[in-house]
């Protein structure tokens, strides 16, 4: 059924940055549509923290859409950030429900060729009815995906903010992108304006830039550690503890950001060998084979979707392409050696918490030494 035909339209999802986004871009092209003035279009927050709230919400929104236009017309509405269509403590409340089968009932009875309605909500939870229903009777858009939609989701925000800008993306470019910043797209946004006005209108945006101007977010600022360790250049690794310890930073999240990645790489390396996953190109690994072994492997994690180094499956496939595309991946024995190392490292620290610096440099020169790769 075309979207025309649809009493409303409704963008949700997990993101509410991408969510408003896409809601606001409908809700000025539909204003534009209709020639709708200041008096004939109108937004409504749905934004509540109890059930008393999401009644006041509700009620301000009939009130928007019954609402004749002062100068005759289509009136165009904009219920935005509802967030009571969420697995929350209000979400679930009986007097929600109740507010939100009014909402349905609303909702089916609008005349689209009276009244244009836009609805942004995030986060929902998609198991309930209301949302089931919205996905069969609204031009409905779930914006941001779920699983590993999300990362191309997030590729997308920063693709379309390039474009605005005048610039492209050089090839991994994005990918890398998203390594540094994560999840954050607001912040990813931001970056993508500042790289854009750094490289000029028709420029390329590369990994060159991106290390120069950057900074991991995602990982902090001891990312560099962790880059020189796993690309096997000890003269480097010893130069960013330098750095690190210079700007008097504590050990302990080095430790950490070398664990995690090298967890990851400790998995990767075994699928690797079974010949299960292949080299990735510079796109990230191949994504048939890629939900392949997902779809062999990720049950003996428990279910678990919540980002974490000990499940591979949790991340995203273009960051984890880049650590293996990026560096030398060292044997199996060696990554095992390395958490080895990281282990005596932390024990030692507690031994000697004031020669931090020297600890990590001393692990470093033990995992990196040439011969011992």
């Amino acid at each position: 059924m075309p979207a025309a035909t649809k009493n409303f339209a409704i963008f949700c999802g997990p993101d509410d940055f991408i969510v408003n986004r896409l809601g606001r871009e409908r809700f000025e092209a539909l204003a534009s549509e209709a020639n709708a003035d200041d008096f004939s279009r109108e937004i409504i927050s749905g934004f509540a923290n109890n059930v008393d709230e999401v009644e006041t919400a509700v009620n301000r929104f009939r009130d928007a859409v019954q609402t004749v236009p002062m100068f005759g017309g289509k009136r165009v509405v904009w219920f935005k950030d509802v967030n009571f269509l969420a697995d929350t403590v209000t979400g679930r409340a009986d007097g929600t429900l109740k507010q939100v089968e009014a909402l349905q009932e609303l909702l089916e009875k609008v005349n689209a060729e009276e009244v244009v309605i836009v609805v942004t909500a995030a986060p929902v939870d998609r198991r309930r009815s209301f949302p089931k229903w919205c996905e069969s009777n609204a031009d409905f858009t779930l914006a941001g995906g779920d699983g590993e939609s999300a990362g191309e989701a997030l590729a997308g925000v920063a693709l379309a903010e390039a474009r605005d800008s005048g610039v492209t993306f050089g090839p991994g470019a994005v990918e890398l992108l998203l390594s540094k910043i994560g999840p954050n797209t607001r912040l990813l946004t931001e970056e993508v304006r500042k790289l854009a006005t750094f490289v000029g209108e028709g420029g390329v945006i590369g990994d060159e830039q991106l290390d120069e101007l950057t900074p991991n977010f995602a990982e902090g600022d001891f990312f560099a550690s962790a880059e020189r360790f796993f690309a096997g250049d000890l003269s480097g690794t010893l130069a960013a503890l330098q750095q690190h310890f210079f700007n008097g930073n504590d050990a302990r999240p080095v430790l950490s950001a070398l664990q995690n990645r090298n967890r990851i790489l400790i998995q990767v390396r075994v699928l690797l060998d079974t010949g299960e996953l292949r080299a990735p190109g510079p796109y990230g690994f191949d994504k048939a084979a890629w939900a392949r072994a997902q779809g062999a492997y990720a049950k003996h994690f428990g279910g678990d979707t919540e980002k974490s180094a000990y499940n591979l499956f949790t991340q995203n496939q273009w960051y984890v392409g880049k650590l293996v595309g990026t560096g030398k991946l060292p044997g199996l024995r060696r990554l095992i050696d390395n958490q080895q190392e990281f282990i005596r490292a932390f024990e030692e620290i507690i031994r000697r918490p004031n020669e931090q610096e020297a600890v990590l440099r001393d692990m470093a020169v033990r995992c990196l030494a040439p011969g011992v790769i």
